[in-house]
């Protein structure tokens, strides 16, 4: 089963953290994201730029709207995902569970439910 680990936290420039701040949690996913592939589960991961560099857009009013910011103004916001491969639920909170995020996040863990790959749409079970 394929879940996304989507890591939601306070953006670092908000929360008053340096880059000095960062240099361990880098180091702390890198080893994670290691590990994720050395384990065989990881499908691919991403952190995010600052939420400021969103643009949004949407044609629910009928007409293209395009906005500067993220959707919806929080305190947490989307920073990165995780997506692994795993065998159930059990499998990947524990492997969320061991997530650096989640020392001053918090990590939501969604199944996938189809994936486009190899130029077609695959049901996920």
């Amino acid at each position: 089963m394929r879940y996304s680990l989507l890591l939601n936290n306070p953006e670092p420039a908000e929360a008053g953290i340096t880059e000095e701040d960062m240099a361990p949690f880098r180091e702390a996913f890198d080893a994670y994201a290691k590990s994720l592939d050395a384990a065989g589960i990881l499908v691919a991961a991403e952190i995010l730029k600052p939420a400021d560099m969103t643009t949004t857009v949407t044609l629910r009013t009928g007409t293209l709207s395009i906005q500067d910011g993220p959707f919806a103004d929080t305190k947490e916001k989307l920073a990165g995902a995780f997506v692994i491969d795993v065998p159930d639920l059990d499998e990947a909170l524990a492997w969320a569970s061991k997530c650096p995020g989640a020392q001053y996040g918090v990590i939501e863990i969604r199944p996938s439910a189809i994936s486009f790959r190899e130029g077609q749409w695959r049901e996920l079970r």
